[in-house]
């Protein structure tokens, strides 16, 4: 688990800085853990990540590859607000066995297992095949700078709240919820053979969409929904599962 990194959150305006700012209900969290996102104020998304509720404070467990960033842009929005950031060195486990006591299970999909933050190690589960047949996206591979939140299913995720109140970016999600149809979005593909993360997929010679994470024969896609018929990724046969 050295791909992650635990940003620390106290002060006794943390829970209200961060429920203005986060696509999910930041009490969800208290005690427990919660999954949520901080988007451009386009509605776009910037970080994904784990929200930890301890008795003097808020983990937030992200990407390290995105902590920096994170972390910077909590910082701006702190203004007057008590609260301090930083980033720690605590570790974190993961695994899909039996939970070890005070270990939290993944709010996304309980299929993902369990965190134990203070330990570290990782019991060898093959995470991309897993994560591919439950449709869970990862930053940078299928989340990225275009991503919208709602393509990526963060609803069936459990990382939005639409019933929390304002946040960043929450103006365009919510309308994407209540007033258009996903037009495009995260797909499960299976393949007549494998082929590399980043080739292109065609419905009838148009473009469809973008295979990302592969595992085997099967794969997490980019995907516009109405062209979902007679794919092919490059050359290889497509269908949507």
């Amino acid at each position: 688990m050295s791909t992650r990194t635990i940003l620390a959150v106290t002060g006794s305006d943390r829970e209200k800085f961060l429920q203005g700012l986060v696509t999910n209900d930041v009490a969800k969290a208290r005690g427990g853990i919660a999954y949520a996102a901080l988007l451009t104020p386009q509605g776009k998304y910037l970080a994904d990540f784990f929200m930890i509720g301890q008795e003097d404070r808020i983990l937030i467990d992200v990407d390290t590859s995105l902590a920096p960033m994170l972390l910077q842009r909590l910082s701006m929005y702190k203004l007057r607000s008590n609260v301090q950031l930083e980033a720690t060195d605590m570790p974190v486990a993961r695994g899909t066995g039996d939970a070890p006591e005070g270990a939290l299970i993944d709010p996304r999909d309980p299929a993902m297992g369990w965190r134990l933050y203070g330990s570290e190690g990782d019991d060898g589960t093959d995470w991309d095949a897993l994560r591919v047949e439950h449709l869970i996206p990862e930053t940078g591979r299928e989340l990225g700078p275009d991503s919208y939140i709602l393509e990526m299913g963060f609803e069936r995720l459990n990382g939005v709240d639409f019933k929390k109140g304002c946040y960043v970016g929450q103006e365009v999600t919510a309308r994407m919820k209540h007033k258009t149809e996903l037009k495009k979005g995260l797909a499960r593909v299976t393949l007549d053979a494998p082929v590399d993360a980043g080739t292109d997929l065609t419905s009838n010679d148009r473009p469809a969409g973008t295979v990302h994470t592969v595992s085997g024969n099967k794969a997490l896609a980019y995907l516009r929904f109405d062209r979902a018929e007679n794919l092919t990724a490059g050359t290889t046969p497509a269908k949507v599962d």
